[in-house]
């Protein structure tokens, strides 16, 4: 039989209509199941993917970021030169109301807080006045005004924002929310809180400070998964209502506008109205901010507004938000820009993007496209890749993601739009990994199918070369020089009806004759062809490159030889000990090294990786006449060239094998190297070459001396006797003849009766017939 190709890499595909799933693939169908859970990790956003987008969107604010004109906001920094010069951190509130009241005569617009005023003041006097035991320095300090009444006076006289900030539980010092004014957030749209950042509690100012303030906004900003602040609210859902944050609310009291507008659809949040301009937000509501460098125009020091040092420009008709640099304060926070910015200035970047229409946009629907892309992408990928292959897929992917992030980078740099590319592209890469591990297993699988397939007919080191290079395998045959290799037991009838009683005998002799005889031909870079019953056909040079194919396949012969003797041998053991009677085999060999075509040779029901030219021919043949010379190895004129200058090999005959016109001088492969350099085998050689000289020219006596020489140079080779036998045999009858005009000397195969000496007349007609 000849390899069993698996049928995968082989065979037609079965006629008719392929199922869907067939028509689908397993692979498309996992891609598209893969691609429906990467929708689901999209919708979830856990923090990793979040933090992900957030990079490529910093890289994008690094490479572009906002160049600030002008500064509508001005910083009042309690920095460390002020600490130094007033005192350490928290100052009486009395000094708060002198920088209230300077930055409201110096004609700031707003002044807003990013500072928490949660407890009294604990260096007002009536509370410095619990600690003195003095009765009269008590009353004395109880008399003088209280340090919070005075900053809320203060407040009070202008246009003042207190911060407030989140937390999850409320102090018992806290007032109730009843007790506290509100900022009215009207709403258009449904479930607007559900989308919001949720938080659990409000911790608020002293009650005097929450009443006496313009507005009130919450400071709290909270960083992305890596600790970056990227994006700020504009609203929060907290204690069952809508507040709003510190930038808002101060842009609500500086307008002077009384009531805010929330707008929501069922994707989330979309904008909020402040005195008539709508601001577009994040579906949670949330502001991306586009930032600058931290700059240190933006802050004035505090120390230095109480003293009258600051130009008139710096404060009048200028938004003011009071906050610290100070590092011991722990107001510094990570954005895209910078590893450590002041708190303060965030809320001050955010009203600057707001005034300048700068923020960048990430509206609601952002995600519906994200993942209307990413769908899209994928698809394209399940459909694609088992089409076009893996790197044209890839080629493709990079073209798809270059110009993703050029798509991006416009919208960022044109319209401030920030679209999640890395979502589209990751997910995508999934499926594709996940197909191309989908087709790597079955190429394992192809590759395992190949060596399953050729590891029973090639050597292994060629069964692991084809598995790594499997395209080596030329699918519908190829043309290549090769030797082709037939072997054949002589009398094999006699010896299979020897067995007709046990059948299951023979089957193990064949085994244990055809499996050394196999292993030699794979030992020597062979394929095995097919078995037919006792014979066996290789060849040499497919399905891999072998440039010693001539001389592997006469090793191989050799070999066998070598296998059969010690087969013979055992066989002879076996029946000496009782094991039965089998007669000693004997095996024929042609190897012919020409032009053939290898590849799959069949129907369409069936296929074998075999090979065909008039070389296959020429090896049968000449096998079938080995028996004629008492050899078992006979060989075609290529291959002996190509060996002679390795192996030992000697010219046997001119032939005309049957169904071939032209003649064929077959030789004989005696030995290896080891062989040949023998002495008397060179001599041998050369007394052969020289009768058979004579016997073409019909130089009778001349062939005579020569092969006399023969026979005392044969070595007592029993394989050269026969050989000699039929030569000798010719010449006695033709040198009482005279030769025909159309004598060459080539014996006819035509009749197909041996050329032996007890066949002489027919020989010698045979010869003269051709």
């Amino acid at each position: 039989m000849g390899p069993i190709v698996p049928a995968w890499a082989f065979l037609p595909q079965r006629r008719g209509q392929p199922s869907g799933k067939r028509r689908l693939g397993l692979g498309r169908i996992a891609g598209l199941l893969m691609l429906a859970a990467l929708v689901a990790f999209r919708v979830w956003d856990p923090p990793l993917l979040a933090t992900l987008r957030g990079k490529i969107f910093d890289t994008y604010q690094r490479l572009h970021p906002r160049i600030a004109t002008h500064y509508p906001v001005t910083i009042v920094d309690i920095d460390e030169r002020s600490l130094q010069a007033i005192g350490q951190w928290p100052w009486p509130r009395t000094i708060l109301a002198s920088l209230v009241d300077r930055l409201a005569a110096r004609g700031a617009v707003a002044i807003g807080f990013d500072i928490l005023f949660a407890e009294p003041d604990r260096l007002s006097p009536h509370r410095l006045a619990e600690a003195i035991p003095d009765p009269e320095l008590k009353s004395r300090l109880g008399t003088l005004p209280d340090s919070d009444a005075q900053l809320a006076e203060a407040m009070a006289r202008t246009r003042v924002v207190v911060g407030q900030a989140g937390a999850a539980s409320r102090s018992a010092a806290q007032a109730e929310p009843d007790d506290l004014p509100v900022t009215s957030v009207a709403t258009i749209g449904e479930n607007l809180q559900r989308h919001l950042l949720q938080v659990p509690q409000l911790v608020t100012n002293v009650p005097a400070l929450e009443k006496a303030a313009a507005g009130r906004g919450l400071f709290t900003v909270e960083p992305d998964a890596d600790g970056v602040i990227r994006h700020i609210p504009t609203l929060l859902f907290a204690e069952g209502r809508i507040v709003p944050a510190l930038s808002i609310e101060l842009l609500r009291v500086a307008t002077g506008a009384t009531t805010l507008l929330a707008k929501s659809d069922e994707a989330g949040a979309r904008s909020v109205v402040v005195a008539g301009v709508e601001i577009e937000t994040e579906r949670d509501g949330q502001l991306w901010l586009h930032f600058t460098p931290h700059d240190p125009q933006r802050y004035v020091s505090a120390v230095d507004v109480l003293e009258g040092r600051v130009p008139e420009d710096r404060i009048e008709g200028k938004l003011v938000l009071i906050g610290t640099s100070a590092a011991g304060l722990f107001d510094m926070r990570a954005t895209p820009l910078e590893p450590a910015m002041p708190g303060v200035e965030i809320h001050a970047q955010a009203v600057e993007n707001i005034l300048d229409n700068a923020l960048l946009l990430r509206p609601n629907y952002a995600l519906g496209l994200e993942v209307s892309l990413a769908i899209a992408i994928g698809i394209g990928i399940v459909v694609i890749v088992p089409l076009l292959g893996a790197l044209p897929t890839v080629l493709l992917g990079v073209l798809t993601a270059g110009l993703l992030a050029a798509l991006s980078g416009y919208l960022f740099v044109s319209q401030k739009l920030l679209l999640d590319v890395v979502y589209p592209l990751v997910s995508s890469t999934v499926v594709f990994l996940l197909l191309a591990s989908i087709n790597y297993v079955r190429e394992e699988k192809r590759r395992a199918g190949i060596r399953s397939a050729f590891s029973q007919y090639l050597a292994p080191e060629l069964v692991e070369q084809l598995t790594r290079e499997p395209d080596r395998l030329k699918l519908g045959g190829e043309t290549r020089t090769m030797s082709v290799l037939f072997s054949d037991v002589r009398g094999f009838t006699s010896i299979a009806e020897s067995f007709k009683d046990n059948p299951s005998g023979l089957t193990e002799l064949m085994n244990r004759l055809l499996t050394p005889l196999s292993r030699a031909v794979i030992e020597r870079r062979g394929t095995i062809d097919k078995y037919i019953g006792d014979a066996l056909m290789a060849f040499w040079n497919a399905p891999l490159d072998d440039p010693d194919h001539a001389l592997n396949a006469c090793e191989a012969a050799l070999a066998i030889s070598d296998r059969l003797d010690e087969l013979n041998a055992a066989l002879a053991l076996e029946a000496q000990r009782g094991g039965g009677s089998v007669p000693a085999m004997e095996i024929g060999i042609g190897i012919s090294t020409g032009t053939c075509m290898v590849g799959n040779m069949g129907s369409d029901i069936r296929f074998d990786y075999s090979v065909l030219g008039d070389s296959v021919n020429l090896a049968s043949r000449i096998q079938a006449l080995a028996a004629n010379y008492g050899l078992r190895i006979l060989v075609c004129p290529t291959t002996a060239e190509r060996c002679r200058d390795r192996l030992a090999i000697i010219e046997v005959d001119d032939v005309r094998v049957r169904g071939r016109r032209d003649v064929v001088t077959i030789h004989t492969v005696l030995g290896g190297p080891a062989y040949r350099q023998q002495s008397g085998f060179t001599v041998f050689q050369t007394a052969l070459t020289e009768m058979r000289a004579h016997y073409r020219r019909c130089e009778w006596d001349r062939a005579i001396s020569a092969h006399e020489s023969c026979r005392m140079h044969s070595g007592d080779d029993p394989r050269l006797d026969r050989l000699l036998d039929i030569y000798a045999s010719r010449i006695a009858i033709l040198k009482g003849r005279s030769p025909p005009k159309e004598w060459h000397g080539v014996y006819s195969d035509a009749f197909g009766s041996p050329p032996g000496p007890a066949s002489a007349a027919k020989d010698l007609v045979k010869s003269i017939h051709g």
